[in-house]
């Protein structure tokens, strides 16, 4: 299975740094699991199972991709506690390959829908402002004319610090004072698109509000307002976790993929923690794709999730 030559070797470089603290993790986890032991066996499955878990893969993946390995031993008969990594990379691949498409982003491919909309939507502190940054540099690089609606109007600073990123990826952002309906931000931002002939759009939208209404209300509200200027629109509804906070992604991804119709992941701040195995768990609990991972603050730090490379670098042993 040919699982490198994708990304290239600066992206490449860039997801293994970004991976190092969950590989070494689950390298030493692993290690220990197979010590003294020259087979796979029961007992290898079972510290493997609970290595998995506690690198925070989930429950049900990982005891879908023990099943698969368990399949391999059964098959195979005698398996080398050597060979572990690369049956796991390969049985973990084959898992994720029925649940994640086969086509991944490509920036400088011609836009179905002009302007294309995205929607992001995700609880306060999970990097949204940086991901829309990062996103709007990644389309700009590729050619498209972005801009940023800035809708999430009920936290202090958050407008300011959507301009501050927006400034340095060189996009526009629409905006209007602190408290102002979100809705309203997102309609202007939608006409001043069209007027501007802009190919993308990304809305920013609030994590939580401050008063009464209901966060998946008014995102329901921001929907219906955007529909009125462009049909369809939003073309997309990304959901940004925070990959650092392991379980607690899960539970995010439950109550927001619950609550509204999120049609895409990105999972961030994985160079920060040894969790990056939440991203597997994710990829296949949930029958969203996952699009991106952010690996790092620099505007370049936003990867397109590719489930080969990703595995690769998590359980390559170079």
């Amino acid at each position: 299975m040919a699982l490198l030559g994708l990304f290239g070797k600066e992206k490449k470089e860039s997801l293994d740094k970004g991976l190092e603290k969950t590989k070494e993790s689950v390298f030493h986890k692993i290690s220990r699991a197979v010590a003294g032991k020259s087979r796979v066996d029961d007992e290898v499955l079972d510290n493997l199972e609970e290595v998995l878990v506690s690198s925070d893969v989930g429950v049900a993946t990982t005891l879908n991709i023990i099943a698969r390995i368990e399949a391999r031993v059964s098959k195979d008969k005698y398996l080398n506690t050597s060979e572990l990594n690369t049956i796991l990379k390969e049985e973990i691949v084959a898992l994720l390959e029925k649940n994640q498409p086969g086509t991944e982003v490509d920036f400088s491919a011609p836009l179905v829908n002009v302007p294309t909309v995205i929607m992001v939507v995700g609880v306060n502190g999970a990097g949204k402002t940086t991901t829309i940054a990062k996103l709007a540099h990644q389309f700009k690089s590729a050619g498209k004319n972005v801009l940023i609606g800035a809708a999430d109007t009920f936290r202090a600073a958050a407008i300011d610090q959507l301009q501050i990123w927006a400034d340095r990826a060189g996009v526009e952002v629409i905006k209007q004072q602190m408290g102002s309906d979100p809705a309203s931000v997102a309609f202007d931002t939608l006409r001043s698109a069209v007027a501007g002939k802009h190919d993308v759009v990304i809305i920013d939208t609030a994590g939580r509000l401050h008063n009464k209404i209901n966060l998946m209300t008014e995102l329901s509200k921001i929907k219906r307002v955007m529909e009125k200027v462009i049909p369809n629109a939003p073309h997309e509804v990304l959901l940004v976790l925070d990959g650092s906070t392991g379980q607690n992604a899960f539970e995010q991804a439950k109550q927001f993929t619950a609550a509204t119709s999120v049609t895409a992941l990105a999972i961030t701040k994985l160079d920060g923690t040894a969790k990056g195995g939440v991203v597997l768990g994710i990829s296949d609990q949930f029958k969203i794709p996952v699009k991106y991972i952010g690996v790092g603050e620099k505007l370049e730090d936003l990867l397109i999730f590719n489930r080969y490379e990703f595995v690769d670098s998590l359980f390559s042993s170079k």
